[in-house]
């Protein structure tokens, strides 16, 4: 490699992660031949994780999806024959148009956080369809239940600066596994701990964060809410509260204090299946320790009592005057700071929706399809409240075959011969094999796009480094030129990615942003410090309107709401993402893969004895909804009573084509319209049919 002739760009991760890192791409010839982190943005401080400093084998990888495919095999089958972009969006645009001449609504965009981009993601995406009059996506799967949560107790989702966690006397992680998902945060934990903070982790499985910390409460899933009032019960009787912080800045309080009353730690011990004096040791830290910083992630928003859990969470450090300090108060999500900053409006256009359904404020909408639920979806015959039959989806950003809960009926849905669908993707995922048409999309290193983050207050630019390979388009360019197939002629289709970076941000200066690749939002150091909550009363919010004081709310899938049902499958499954895969991205990179071996089923020795399980044993997971085939692993790593399917497997890498969501449930949170992932009831027996 010839130092001279290497050239630097500036880039930015653009995955699902908290961490948002600055890249710098290095390029020789034409050719990405290094990814690293920004050494000078703080966030990023030139360190990325293991998936992400791979990411050229990825965008380089043999089997990249480089050219329009058209199905030749049947639905699943993953045969396809290649086409020409000219015969590809001749076929899409004839099929979507013959389709909305009837019923607009009868097409469905599907798309997640494949990218981040602002650019990427939404922007000529959302034009297309508010265009087309298409069928909304509820957009749900990863975060709306703890979203929904923190609005309605801070007004949006916002929360303290995670540079200032390294200057914490107190760290609770609270269903975050920081060391596999969240890099620099547990950089700063660690930080913190040399400095002599303590470091306690609330999570059902042992995870690698756990083993780091020097607590670990191995709580039961869903029984979070519990827990939170069993604490807010010790600060009330050991006169732990702020009250001059609670007095001027939070709202109800009295109602809360009167719940968490009936909260001692030994009833909360019963639920939460934890000794009573850990929840006292926890308390009296927390109440005692200033600055105490909470970091809360969204796995455990993921059950059906997710937004009161988040909510109960969320009060902790109004009640403990917390947020006085940089180094206090609680992360679960930084992007509501950008609100101010951002212009979706401007990118996805919304009053495109006119031209099919009339004047804003009169006529009708369409209808909102919930991601989460969508093998309920496209197994409606239509019709009723749920309205037409969905006769065509278009999967930008996502694989929901493999993603999605209840994967059987998703699956049995993309099956269906009459359901036209697209997938713009980058590799042939358990999706694509479903497609009717495949259109090969770009990587992050062949396109332009700008990033915000859910992790901390930086916008990020990520710069083009390489040509787009073989046939590649970005999702910008191919939203485009089906437009123009479709005969949309609105003037907001012409604009090129450059004018799109123009539109997407408000009050950024854009020169700066391209020199530097980042620019940071000009906030306070202790944002709460004084009150000042984005609520309409500036106060954080106990009685939410419409929704009361937050409470336990137990699982859908347990003993004490479904008795008959933990009877027959006694033991509860949550899929958290394996360390070296994000979601179910990464998993065709061979070296990530490798690394992990392949799918595993977590089960604590307490629970493998009794059912004749040993490490290795090929076993069967099943509930009412299907069945999933492994290899499990007896482990402490799982508590007595839990088991962890590690995800989230490809279906087409399982001996039997499906994974951990074969078992989880559509149905949905109390807050949000959010998923239950890990609200699943399973049973596990050693699998005959390997033998």
């Amino acid at each position: 490699m010839d130092v001279a002739t290497i050239r630097t760009v500036r880039g930015a991760c653009p995955h699902d992660c908290p961490d948002t890192c600055a890249l710098r791409v290095s390029v020789e010839g034409g050719r990405a031949v290094r990814v690293q982190g920004d050494p000078d943005h703080p966030p990023t401080a030139g360190v990325l994780c293991t998936k992400v400093s791979r990411y050229t084998e990825r965008t380089y990888h043999p089997e990249r999806l480089l050219h329009p495919l058209r199905r030749v095999g049947r639905k699943g089958e993953g045969r396809f024959e290649r086409i020409s972009w000219d015969e590809a969006l001749a076929c899409v645009a004839a099929r979507l148009k013959a389709i909305a001449a009837r019923e607009p609504q009868a097409i469905v965009p599907y798309s997640y956080a494949g990218t981040m981009g602002l650019l990427q993601g939404e922007a000529m995406a959302g034009r297309f369809f508010n265009r087309l009059g298409a069928s909304r996506l509820d957009r749900t799967i990863c975060a709306s239940a703890g979203g929904e949560a923190l609005a309605a107790t801070y007004g949006g989702k916002v929360g303290m600066h995670v540079r200032f966690f390294a200057q914490s006397k107190l760290i609770v992680i609270w269903g975050s596994n920081s060391v596999a998902s969240n890099l620099h945060l547990w950089t700063l934990a660690q930080q913190a701990k040399r400095d002599g903070a303590k470091l306690w982790c609330i999570d059902p499985r042992r995870t690698e964060t756990a083993d780091k910390c020097h607590r670990h409460l191995a709580i039961r899933p869903g029984t979070d809410g519990a827990l939170a009032l069993a604490l807010m019960h010790e600060l009330v009787a050991h006169g732990w509260i702020d009250h001059d912080y609670v007095d001027r800045h939070v709202d109800g309080v009295d109602k809360l204090v009167e719940r968490a009353r009936a909260w001692p730690p030994e009833r909360a011990a019963a639920v939460c299946g934890v000794p009573a004096d850990d929840i006292r040791e926890l308390a009296r830290d927390y109440g005692t320790t200033k600055p105490a910083a909470i970091r809360l992630n969204y796995g455990m928003q993921r059950v059906a009592g997710g937004g009161n859990a988040v909510r109960l969470v969320a009060l902790l450090p109004c009640l403990v005057g917390a947020w006085r300090h940089p180094a206090g108060g609680l992360l679960l999500s930084s992007s509501g700071w950008f609100a101010p900053y951002r212009d979706d409006a401007a990118l996805q256009r919304p009053d495109l929706l006119e031209t099919v359904y009339g004047p804003a404020g009169r006529g009708c909408r369409p209808r909102t399809v919930n991601m989460s639920t969508i093998g309920d979806a496209l197994l409606h015959p239509g019709g009723g409240a749920f309205g037409p039959r969905v006769e065509a989806l278009v999967v930008y950003n996502s694989n929901p075959v493999a993603v999605a809960p209840e994967s059987r009926k998703v699956a049995a849905g993309f099956a269906r011969d009459d359901l036209f669908t697209v997938v713009l993707e980058q590799f042939a995922t358990d999706t694509v094999d479903f497609a009717d048409i495949v259109l090969p999309a770009t990587t992050q290193l062949e396109h332009l796009d700008v990033h915000t983050s859910y992790g901390h207050t930086d916008v990020l630019l990520n710069e083009p480094a390489i040509e787009p390979l073989g046939e590649a388009k970005p999702n910008t360019q191919i939203f485009r030129e089906l437009a123009a197939r479709m005969g949309f002629d609105d003037r907001c289709f012409a604009d090129d990615d450059e004018t799109l970076l123009r539109q997407a941000l408000k009050g950024v200066d854009l020169a700066a942003l391209r020199e530097r690749g980042w620019a940071s939002l000009p906030l306070p150091d202790a944002p709460f410090a004084n009150g000042g909550f984005p609520t309409a009363s500036g106060k954080a919010i106990v009685d939410a309107p419409g929704l009361g004081v937050p409470d336990l709310v137990p699982n859908h899938e347990c003993a004490e709401t479904a008795p008959a049902l933990a009877a027959r499958y006694p033991l509860a499954m949550i899929s958290p993402p394996a360390r070296h895969f994000l979601n179910s991205t990464f998993v065709n990179v061979k070296s990530l893969r490798s690394i992990e071996g392949e799918p595993l089923l977590e089960i604590h020795p307490d629970d493998a004895m009794s059912r004749g399980i040993a490490s290795g044993t090929a076993v069967r997971v099943f509930n009412d909804r299907g069945t999933y085939r492994c290899r499990a692993e007896v482990t402490t790593r799982a508590r007595p009573g839990v088991v962890v399917g590690l995800g989230i497997w490809w279906r087409k890498f399982a001996a039997d084509a499906t994974n951990v969501n074969e078992l989880t449930s559509q149905r949905l949170t109390d807050l949000g319209r959010a998923p239950t992932f890990y609200d699943c009831l399973v049973e596990v027996e050693r699998d005959a049919s390997a033998a």
